[in-house]
């Protein structure tokens, strides 16, 4: 008997959805505005545990969190280009303001 081939899919998130008008409609952590980039920013580069992210927003569930990093995992590219779009944001604020205030 040939081994059953297995299809490619993608994972179910519950707790991640996306939606027009709310965060420019990236993914967000459902009923929140939190970004799962945001989330991946305190866990990768803050070197924040999921406790301590949960602390720092006490409205969101252990679960949740966990569901954005599956999330982010699953969509690696996607959400990098995305803290890498908000970078180069930033960084063109802080230009503007300097360059406004004379420095």
């Amino acid at each position: 008997m040939a081994p059953e081939k297995t299809k490619s899919r993608k994972r179910k998130h519950p707790y991640v959805t996306r939606k027009a008008g709310v965060c420019g409609g990236k993914p967000i952590i459902r009923g929140t505005r939190i970004k799962v980039s945001q989330i991946v920013i305190e866990y990768e580069r803050l070197g924040w545990t999921p406790d301590e992210i949960v602390q720092a927003h006490p409205h969101l569930t252990l679960a949740q969190v966990h569901d954005a990093l599956s999330y982010y995992y699953e969509n690696i590219d996607e959400i990098e280009r995305q803290i890498a779009e908000e970078q180069r944001m930033v960084e063109k604020f802080k230009q503007s303001v300097a360059s406004s205030q004379g420095m």
